[in-house]
This record gives structure tokens, C-alpha cells and sequence, in this order.
């Protein structure tokens, strides 16, 4: 792992995904990826190219990872609110179920935060900083009732799925049940989908794309510091 967000250092996979397919582990419930509309495949192209400024860079990011963040949020359960308009009508509509969180995954997954914030002004934010090589974690700020909530994970990258795997030990071992866990990121490769797809097959994934040109540097080159 390096400083700049992604995973690109793993050189071991734990489990490793043999002759299993990512057909094998597909499914719509657990496995969600953006449908690919003229807007996202230009998303894409923009940060993928190696002459994107700085400036334009981070406005596309912001837009890629607002839409993957609202497309994580309607996987979240929901309960019925029935309203009254302003011309005294009723109207039936819903609200998200209480008890929800992001955990920023770090170094990566804080440059996600602002847009959950954008999309859910007062949800709780929580923290995971992992060791770079050895995939320790150094630091965590959960919430006290986090085994009670449900919790978007919020890294960017996924290459082999190792260093979220060290993230998503530490919610469990918090007591977070498994299907309440939302992992949402950018981009992620298919052998990093099937390791986490078989390690974890009650915990949701949302992503943008599963390619095997993942976007590198994503972090470093965000935050400008490459």
C-alpha cells in the first residue's frame, strides 16, 4: 500500500480466488456497479488521462465519487413517512432507516467524505488509518454504538483487497454484522471483487467500474500531493 490511497504494494492475497470467475461471484443484491452512461464513461476517460490538471481532476472525482456515493445510499433500507405538502395534501413517501455511518478507510477514503457529507448532512463519520506496509491499524475513531449501525466504507481503490480486508476485520471485530457493511469505491479490479466477494458474501459492494486499468495514485493525485 502506498501513501497515495491505493493498494498497488500487496504482493499476497489471502484465499486466493484459484479458477473462480467474477461471474461466479456476481450478484445484483451484494455486487453493485454504475451503470455505464455516456456521462460515466467520460468520468472515466478524465481520470484516467495522464494530462488531466490538477483542478480538473478533482472537480471529475468529486462528480465520479457523488454518484457512487447516492448509488451506496439507495442499497440502504428505508421506512415509510407520510408528509403533508404545503397546499395541505398527503403525500407518501419514505425516509433512510436510522442508524446509519461512512468509515473512512485511510489514507484513500477521507478524500470520499465530503461527498457523503454533500448527500447526508448529518451522518456520522468514523476513521480506519492503516499502516502502509504492513497493514496495521494505527488509528481508529468509531462511534460507541457502531455495532449497531450500518457502515458505508469509503476507500477508492481496490486492487487485491487485502489492505480493505485489514478495514473490515476491525469493524467485525467491533461487532458490525456483515451484511451491514457497504463498501463503496471508485474502481476495483476483478481478482480484488472475487477475494472480497468470497471472504465477505453478505457485505454489499457498490463501484463504478471493475477493470483491470484501475486508476493509480488516485488519492496522491487528488489531494495534489504527487
Amino acid at each position: 500500500m502506498t501513501r497515495d490511497g491505493s493498494d498497488s504494494r500487496e504482493h499476497s492475497q489471502e484465499g486466493s480466488p484459484c479458477e473462480v470467475t467474477l461471474q461466479d461471484v456476481m450478484d445484483e443484491d451484494k455486487l453493485v456497479v454504475l451503470n455505464k452512461t455516456d456521462q460515466l464513461w467520460e468520468l472515466h476517460t478524465i481520470l484516467k488521462d495522464r494530462t488531466t490538471q490538477h483542478p480538473d481532476y478533482v472537480f471529475y472525482a468529486d462528480r465520479l465519487m457523488r454518484l457512487v456515493v447516492e448509488e451506496g445510499l439507495n442499497r440502504l433500507p428505508i421506512t415509510e413517512k407520510r408528509v403533508v405538502t404545503p397546499t395541505m395534501c398527503p403525500y407518501k413517501g419514505i425516509a433512510f432507516a436510522r442508524g446509519n455511518c461512512g468509515v473512512a478507510v485511510c489514507p484513500g477514503g477521507d478524500a470520499m467524505e465530503i461527498a457523503l457529507r454533500q448527500c447526508c448532512r448529518s451522518i456520522r463519520l468514523c476513521k480506519i488509518l492503516l499502516d502502509d506496509i504492513e497493514h496495521k491499524v494505527i488509528y481508529t475513531r468509531f462511534t460507541k454504538d457502531l455495532a449497531h449501525r450500518r457502515c458505508l466504507v469509503l476507500y477508492p481503490t481496490i486492487t487485491n483487497g487485502m489492505f480493505t480486508k485489514t478495514a473490515l476485520d476491525s469493524l467485525l471485530k467491533k461487532g458490525v454484522l456483515e451484511e451491514n457493511i457497504y463498501l463503496v469505491t471508485l474502481f476495483a479490479t476483478p481478482r480484488g471483487v472475487i477475494f472480497l466477494r468470497r471472504r465477505y458474501p453478505k457485505m454489499c459492494i457498490i463501484t463504478s467500474e471493475i477493470t483491470e486499468h484501475i486508476v493509480k495514485n488516485f488519492a496522491k493525485t487528488y489531494f495534489g500531493t504527487s
